[in-house]
């Protein structure tokens, strides 16, 4: 099974942005947890990371008919874009929504998910380990 796992804006930045709300994991922890679930699981896992909106969208595009699933974090661009909820919606590859911090729990404007509209289940306020839940829940439900 491979699964895309893509990431929005300033998730390059973790353990520098906000660590009262993100914690104080990196990038590169982030990265080494997705490695080694892959390798645990059995799957193929790739990463990518972006902070334009028209890159993420270009890169849901493309995995279309190469990956069996995705997880998504859209990060800030999860309260604002219609484009990647259209993306997703355009592809249909079952997708797993994340967020590190428990969104429902900030302000009101965090609340609302339009990626999310498109996604099969979403993992909120579990910290990284919502990557690693959301790749077993996927391939729970989709592993071939």
């Amino acid at each position: 099974m491979k699964i895309l796992v893509i990431n929005g804006p300033n998730i390059n930045m973790l353990g520098i942005r906000e660590p009262g709300i993100y914690g104080k994991n990196t990038f590169a922890d982030l990265l080494a947890l997705l490695e080694e679930t892959a390798q645990a699981e059995g799957l193929e896992v790739e990463q990518y990371q972006s902070n334009h909106e028209g890159d993420l969208v270009d890169r849901i595009q493309a995995a279309y008919g190469k990956v069996d699933a995705m997880v998504i974090n859209p990060a800030a661009y999860t309260h604002t874009s219609i484009a990647i909820l259209d993306a997703l919606k355009a592809v249909a590859i079952p997708t797993v929504e994340v967020h590190i911090s428990n969104v429902d729990a900030r302000e009101p404007f965090r609340h609302i998910s339009y990626p999310g509209m498109a996604c099969v289940h979403t993992i909120k306020g579990q910290g990284l380990d919502g990557y690693r839940q959301a790749i077993l829940w996927l391939k729970e439900h989709y592993g071939k």
